[in-house]
Parts: structure tokens; C-alpha cells; sequence
């Protein structure tokens, strides 16, 4: 099968319950072969630190193929990899290649073997569990972001000391009220005179947007009521990323039943699903699906399902966007996430932006470095920040007024890669709003005027 959007072929699904998945000798020869396959392309070498420590594996004195490679030393390869995809789509040697390399795959196979031998860390583990994090952060929200503010100095290297965080990450905030529960009586006017009215959409907010940037969510809502779209809310339980992420993914396919189950009755009464985090999206349209292939609920939720960046663009070409869009001064660099891109649907999120009147739009291609809960450990947060630093680089020199992108997160972490070379001296400083990330959805709200 062919991948219409991409032309490339589609990825296959994947039996995590068959016996070799996690057969250590299975896992050790597949490593092996990609690693070796991989060693002798290295068209990734520069996209993050993965590769960089695979070719050191098997380049020096006294090693010179895979096969003198140790299989404890492939940890350090698998540990660096933020599963962020975007190695899968610049491969040559990629399904129905006869090498079928799937470097992402391997490594979330690795880490699902790892955690079967030996659990992760406590505190990294802890930190997946968003839900549960979300609730009880949210309940003591002015005490939790007391505590993680950059600005005491005293907790965050309590939380380096103890949690393995490292003290200068920039960690998200939490809220004392939810999205879903901050927008129940607070619903916006659907526009019956906008082009796409009768439209139907439920919005799936993501554990991000639920818990920690609630205002995503309040933008992406009143931008769809302008334009005649009928919302509703609906969050369950987190899409599964991070435990993605961790290895476990038992977990991951449990999650993706039970949203499933949710979303399906919403999609019985004509409404649209949307996704409103490329990340949350991509697992519900392409890693779901891969998991449990065999799962009608799943390939359905799939195959209704769009990020809030497409949907917009939808209605724009379809429809046709109501009016009320008026410029955004001083320009706009827009980072295009991983996932985002490893959607393969294109730059929807510059073509959303330059909806907007004289919209003067950069595109900044490359990993933020983040990677998740990954980019904040101690041991991470330098490589993250140095995998980043082209990014935040061509950010900071763009000369652009705003920051967005699709990633929150990737957004904070590209804000504070910027912070650094102002602080240093050796860009020119930017505009306050260059400091702050915003998700395009939200600056298409500014457009409209709607505002926090």
C-alpha cells in the first residue's frame, strides 16, 4: 500500500505479542543489521545524537563492523533516539526497500524489550503519567509552579537532586482548572452566517491542552465557532506518548481502546474528530492503527480524525474562512514540528498562517530537541538544547516579531534556545514576543481578534 499523501509506502503494522518482538537474540540480530545498514548510509548523521554514538559503535582502532560491537552499547544509541520520526522519512532504505529499515520502530521495540528486563527509573517513569501528574499539579497548581519556576533556584536543584531534572529546563505550567472544565459554561457563539456553518466537531484535547496550556484549546475553539463549527470537548485519558516513550506498550494500546470507545460515539453523531497536538495526532492516526491493526475502532477514529492545523486549512479550501482576519505585525517564524512532519501532510501550519493578511511567514525546518519528558532530564536537557541549537539559531536571527509552532513544547524549548543566545550576546535581541511560543491556532485567533 502507498501512502497517498507522501507517496511513500506505508509503514506496516506491527505484532508487539509476537514471541520474537522481544526475543532478546531476535531483537539483538535485527539491531544489528539496521544499525550496520545505517553505518554505511549515515544520510541521518546530523538530525540528533542517536546517530552520532551509533557510527562510534563501529567506526576507531580495533572495531570497524558491527559485529565487534558490544549489546550492552547499544543502550546508549536507543536512549538518545526522542522517537520524534523524522530519521523515517529522509531513509532511502525504507518498506518496500528490501534492507525495510524502520529506525523508529527498532528503537521503541528496544525500549519495550528493556522495560520487560528492567524497569525505567522511578522518577522518569513517574513522570509519564500525565493524567494522574495533571490532576493532582492542577490541584496544587500556585504551589507546583512555585516549585518548577527556573527562578527558584533552591527547588529546582532539589528537583535535579532528587527527580533527575535538570535545573534549567523549562517545565510546563499547570492550571487549577482543566480545558475541558474551564470551557463547560463557558461555550463560544457558533457563527451561523460563516461559510462552513453547520459543521461538527469534537476537539480531543490532549493531556498538554488539558492540564498545562489550556489556552490552545480556547483558541482552537473560538477560532472553529467563528467559522460556524460546532465544538464539544472530549478527554478520557492521555493519547500514550510517553509511555510510548518508556516502552510500555501495553499501556499505550489500553489508552487507545478507551478513546476509541469515546470518540466513536461522538463520530456515530456526525462529528468530526480533532486532534489538537501533532504528537496526540500522530498516534491516532498512524501508531494506533499500527499497533492494532485488527482493531475496526481504531482504524475508524483514524481515518475521522484531523489536526486542528489541517481541519482549518479544510474549511479554507473547502468552504472558505469567515471574514475578520486582519494582519499580524512584524512577522512570524514557525517552526514545523517533528510530528507535524512525520504526519506527512505537509506544511498546513504556513499555509493556515498565510490565511492571515500580509503574513510574513519563515519556516524553520529541524528537531527542537526536546523530545518530551526526555529533553528535561539532567542527562538530556544539554543534548536537547545542542540538537536544537540550529533552530533556535535561525529563530533568533529571523528578525521575526512571533514564535510559533505546532509542538508546544518544542515551542518552550526553541524560547528558551533564543533566551540563551540573547543572554550570550551574540544575536541581536529580539521583541518580548520572541521569548514566547504560541501554537499557530492561537495566532489565528489573535487575528480575529479574540484574545485571552
Amino acid at each position: 500500500m502507498t501512502d497517498v499523501s507522501s507517496g511513500r509506502a506505508e509503514r506496516p503494522a506491527i505484532d508487539w505479542n509476537a514471541r520474537e518482538f522481544l526475543d532478546t537474540d531476535s531483537l539483538d540480530r535485527e539491531i544489528r543489521r539496521t544499525f550496520g545498514v545505517c553505518h554505511e548510509c549515515r544520510r541521518c548523521s546530523d538530525l540528533c545524537d542517536s546517530f552520532p554514538r551509533l557510527f562510534s559503535l563501529i567506526d576507531g582502532p580495533g572495531k570497524g563492523t558491527i559485529d565487534n560491537a558490544k549489546s550492552e552499547d547499544f543502550a546508549a544509541v536507543a536512549d538518545a533516539c526522542t522517537l520524534c520520526d523524522m530519521c523515517q522519512p529522509i531513509c532511502p532504505y525504507t518498506p518496500p526497500h528490501v534492507h525495510a529499515i524502520d529506525f523508529p520502530d527498532l528503537m521503541a521495540r528496544y525500549r519495550a524489550w528493556k522495560r520487560r528486563e528492567s524497569l525505567p527509573g522511578f522518577f522518569e517513569n513517574e513522570l509519564g503519567k500525565t493524567d494522574r501528574n495533571g490532576r493532582l499539579m492542577g490541584f496544587l497548581a500556585p504551589l507546583a509552579n512555585w516549585t518548577s519556576s527556573r527562578k527558584n533556584r533552591l527547588t529546582r536543584l532539589l528537583l535535579e537532586a532528587v527527580a533527575g531534572i535538570h535545573r534549567d529546563a523549562v517545565l510546563p505550567r499547570f492550571h487549577a482548572k482543566t480545558f475541558s472544565k474551564s470551557t463547560a459554561s463557558a461555550t463560544p457563539l457558533v457563527n451561523d452566517a460563516a461559510p462552513a456553518y453547520g459543521r461538527k466537531a469534537v476537539l480531543y484535547a490532549a493531556c498538554f491542552v488539558e492540564y498545562n496550556n489550556p489556552g490552545i484549546g480556547r483558541a482552537a475553539q473560538a477560532v472553529l465557532a467563528r467559522n460556524g463549527v460546532e465544538t464539544a470537548i472530549a478527554y478520557s485519558t492521555c493519547c500514550g506518548m510517553p509511555q510510548l516513550e518508556r516502552g510500555d506498550i501495553a499501556s499505550v494500546c489500553a489508552s487507545a481502546e478507551s478513546v476509541a470507545a469515546e470518540l466513536g460515539g461522538w463520530i456515530d453523531k456526525g462529528y468530526d474528530v480533532i486532534s489538537l497536538v501533532p504528537s496526540c495526532t500522530l498516534m491516532l492516526k498512524t501508531i494506533w492503527p499500527r499497533y492494532l491493526a485488527n482493531d475496526p475502532a481504531i482504524s475508524r477514529l483514524a481515518a475521522h480524525t484531523s489536526d486542528i492545523v489541517d481541519y482549518i486549512v479544510a474549511i479554507a479550501r473547502s468552504e472558505g474562512l469567515a471574514e475578520g482576519l486582519t494582519p499580524l505585525k512584524g512577522g512570524v517564524a514557525l517552526h514545523h514540528a517533528c510530528h507535524a512532519r512525520a504526519l506527512n501532510e505537509g506544511r498546513k501550519s504556513a499555509i493556515m498562517m498565510r490565511l492571515i493578511p500580509d503574513c510574513d511567514v519563515l519556516v524553520v525546518e529541524g528537531c527542537s530537541g526536546h523530545g518530551g519528558s526526555w529533553g528535561v532530564m539532567k542527562q538530556n536537557f544539554p543534548i536537547g538544547m545542542k540538537v536544537g541549537e540550529p533552530v533556535a539559531k535561525q529563530v533568533a536571527r529571523s528578525g521575526r516579531r512571533y514564535l510559533a509552532s505546532e509542538c508546544p513544547l518544542a515551542g518552550d524549548h526553541i524560547a528558551q534556545g533564543v533566551e540563551r543566545f540573547q543572554e550570550s550576546g551574540t544575536t541581536e535581541p529580539g521583541t518580548a514576543e520572541t521569548m514566547q511560543s504560541r501554537h499557530p491556532i492561537e495566532l489565528l485567533a489573535m487575528s480575529y481578534g479574540i484574545g485571552e
